[in-house]
């Protein structure tokens, strides 16, 4: 049976030191959920060492008013409650940009404890979700602008949803290039990514030596590659990776 996901869930695992627990929780990507298949995937690796995997649902309360900034909040509103424990984060896509910047704001003192975050670890990282105009083109955004919503595939829901042009103003507020935190960070990345630009990425972690950056032979979804995914995610959580 596989290990329950959801944003109920109270989570604990082992910090990469071994010193302390950490509680662990996925941020899911773009008209995702916590119902995904990455999820699924590393909540039942993570059952068979006795861990739980924490998801909030980023939807909620409405996906048509959805913002970066709304996302940070409903997460560290999520890390608030666990009175100063020790936490990883997980985030995949936009997922991974919510928690990168998440981790900013806590470097700067406008956010959680910052030493309450002990490692990130990224999947697929949307690092310029606020700025990259390619995907819908300056046409495409312009009418997004001007009507102020974007019909769209849900992939979690299995309907078209809108969605509403706050989203990419609040988001383009986020500069991935600009972050100075230093939490050690693991990315794991697919070279043949159709929507964030693997050389981007690579950018990106070249600069940062407190970065590591695992290249695979994969799209977007890393779903060829979850079983590399799991094996360089355990020592990060101070489990052995040869078990």
């Amino acid at each position: 049976m596989p290990a329950r996901v959801s944003e109920h869930v109270v989570s604990t695992a082992g910090s990469a030191d071994g010193s302390q627990m950490a509680h662990l929780i996925y941020l899911h990507g773009f008209a995702s959920s916590p119902q995904s298949g990455k999820v699924s995937f590393l909540a039942d690796r993570l059952a068979e060492h006795g861990l739980t995997l924490r998801c909030p649902d980023l939807n909620e309360p409405d996906f048509s008013t959805l913002t970066v900034s709304r996302m940070i909040d409903q997460v560290e509103t999520e890390i608030w409650q666990l009175q100063s424990e020790p936490v990883v984060l997980f985030g995949s896509s936009l997922g991974a940009f919510v928690a990168l910047h998440l981790a900013e704001l806590a470097s700067r003192g406008a956010g959680v404890p910052p030493d309450q975050l002990k490692q990130l670890i990224l999947l697929a990282p949307a690092l310029e979700f606020g700025t990259n105009r390619t995907r819908l083109g300056e046409q495409g955004l312009a009418h997004w602008k001007q009507t102020g919503w974007l019909e769209m595939a849900h992939y979690a829901y299995g309907d078209v949803r809108r969605v509403h042009y706050e989203l990419i103003a609040d988001a383009s507020r986020y500069d991935s290039f600009s972050v100075t935190n230093t939490v050690p960070t693991l990315i794991v990345q697919g070279a043949r990514d159709e929507v964030v630009d693997p050389d981007m990425v690579a950018r990106f972690a070249s600069s940062r030596p407190h970065v590591r950056l695992v290249m695979l032979d994969d799209g977007h979804q890393l779903g060829a590659s979850l079983d590399r995914v799991w094996l360089e995610s355990k020592p990060c959580l101070g489990l052995d990776s040869s078990a």
